[in-house]
């Protein structure tokens, strides 16, 4: 909030589930939905005797998103046992990693959301693997207060990314946010959905109040239950407003009062305080006696790395290679990894850059929509959709009628131009039909000549639709010239 008497001060915390087939200390399997406490074992369960395993596929996949947010990754790195008691932690602690993380800082770059020209900057403190715990569920219905408890998820891979207090806004931090998971889906490493758990975010908010020429810190509040992006962003102005009113009453600052954890009620609209926070010393890490430190080998490193293009290079390709603006480059490349292939296949083709991204955004993106396909399935080919668009430009055929092509080949995909064109009774016609039937429109719209002959050309417009009714072939873009060129001649 620009107007704002504060500056909000924003770092969050993701937990990314890895996209692994098995548990990161068992072989339990890690797929979602099954029925609850049916994919346990006495490793996840916690059951005396039972010993961790490395789940190595894990590691390369940490290594890997580190790289890809330019981490710092250690030669080093070891595991720690995390120790509290809640019901869904069967163990009574959490294997996680505390001073040694397998990656540390590094930082991540994604365009302002209140700024179109500018870019931001979110340093990373660590991203550090452990497991899930396991999942309460609270039945709280009329007469009600039992709950229950699913283990399916303990010991689910988890990677937990930190970042330093950078963002300054809730919009900001819902940008940080899109451009991670984009990231992390681009990457393989997870879905990132966040209606199935496999992405979390906690926000720590404060608020830095300038106050009799110093700068004053409100206590940390971390918030938690942030279920969709539009979650955090409301969370946080939400929270700002409050923290600001509690200091306006209290005049509490940092170190007068304990940090604190607070739930987001989505259907209230509020926070909810829920504990006071806990600090790491609370935790009583310890290194894990059952798990040897980790050592990451150069030919690990090399294998993790990966090569596959990133969003914020593809969006530096299509605007600097293909000569696309900033905001439809964007469109394209948050669409996912087999909408640029698309996009790109279309390029190589021999179809324009810029007249690709317009179909793909508009009518290739809403048939998507609307019947519910992915770009996998998309009946028409990026090449066929190249050779119509090529057409296009070529002048063989105008572009409305072009839309009406597509359309035709999504329901007969081996047909080709002629015979669609002929189905659908597209024919060519010559210059002399055109400037006959534009005679005859400006002879029936006077109004307009007036207009052109006076400067203003919206009027033409209006033309193109009557030259349609008359004739559906006529090219719009011949009859407007043709007309603005007749008038202007004072051929009429």
């Amino acid at each position: 909030m620009a107007d704002a008497p504060y500056k909000i001060v924003i770092g969050l915390e993701v937990h990314v589930q890895l996209s692994t087939t098995s548990k990161l200390f068992c072989g339990c399997s890690t797929e979602f939905g099954a029925p609850p406490n049916t994919q346990v074992c006495p490793v996840c369960l916690g059951l005396p005797g039972s010993l961790p395993v490395m789940n190595a596929e894990a590691i390369d996949i940490a290594i890997r998103t580190g790289m890809a947010l330019n981490c710092e990754i250690a030669s080093t790195t070891k595991w720690d046992r995390k120790n509290y008691f809640y019901p869904d932690l069967p163990k009574g602690y959490q294997i996680s990693q505390f001073d040694q993380p397998i990656c540390g800082e590094g930082y991540l770059e994604f365009a302002d959301p209140e700024n179109e020209e500018a870019t931001l900057k979110v340093r990373l403190i660590r991203a550090h693997l452990e497991e899930d715990a396991g999942k309460s569920m609270h039945d709280e219905a009329a007469g009600k207060a039992d709950s229950r408890i699913d283990l399916n998820r303990t010991g689910t891979p988890l990677l937990e990314i930190v970042s330093y207090p950078d963002l300054r806004s809730a919009a900001a931090a819902k940008a940080y946010l899109t451009e991670l998971r984009l990231l992390l889906i681009y990457l393989g490493v997870s879905d990132c959905n966040m209606q199935e758990g496999s992405l979390r975010a906690d926000a720590n908010v404060n608020l830095h109040i300038e106050s009799e020429g110093s700068t004053l810190a409100t206590p940390i509040v971390e918030v938690k239950n942030l279920n969709s992006f539009r979650a955090v962003e409301r969370a946080i102005t939400y929270e700002s407003q409050r923290q600001y009113a509690q200091w306006q009453k209290t005049g509490q600052v940092m170190g007068e009062a304990p940090k604190q954890t607070r739930g987001w009620d989505d259907e209230a609209g509020v926070t909810v305080a829920q504990r006071e926070k806990e600090e790491s010393s609370d935790y009583r890490y310890f290194p894990d006696p059952d798990l040897v430190p980790l050592k990451i080998s150069a030919e690990q490193m090399k294998a993790a790395r990966s090569g596959a293009e990133l969003p914020a290079a593809i969006r530096r390709r299509l605007e600097g290679e293909l000569g696309l603006k900033a905001y439809d480059a964007d469109v394209i490349v948050s669409q996912g990894r087999g909408v640029v292939a698309y996009f790109d296949t279309a390029v190589k083709s021999g179809a324009s850059a810029k007249r690709v991204s317009s179909w793909v955004q508009q009518d290739v993106m809403r048939t998507l929509k609307e019947q519910d396909w992915t770009i996998e399935h998309f009946p028409l080919a990026a090449p066929r959709l190249a050779s119509l668009l090529k057409a296009i430009d070529d002048g063989a055929i105008d572009n409305s009628r072009g839309k009406e092509v597509f359309q035709y080949w999504l329901q007969h995909p081996e047909a080709d131009l002629d015979s669609a064109k002929q189905a659908l009774g597209i024919a060519s016609i010559d210059r002399g039909e055109i400037e006959t039937l534009c005679r005859e429109l400006l002879a029936e719209n006077p109004q307009v000549v007036a207009q052109v002959r006076e400067g203003n050309l919206k009027g033409l417009g209006s033309l193109i639709g009557a030259a349609k009714k008359k004739n559906p072939n006529a090219d719009p873009k011949l009859v407007r010239e043709m007309c603005q060129q007749m008038i202007e001649s004072g051929a009429v």
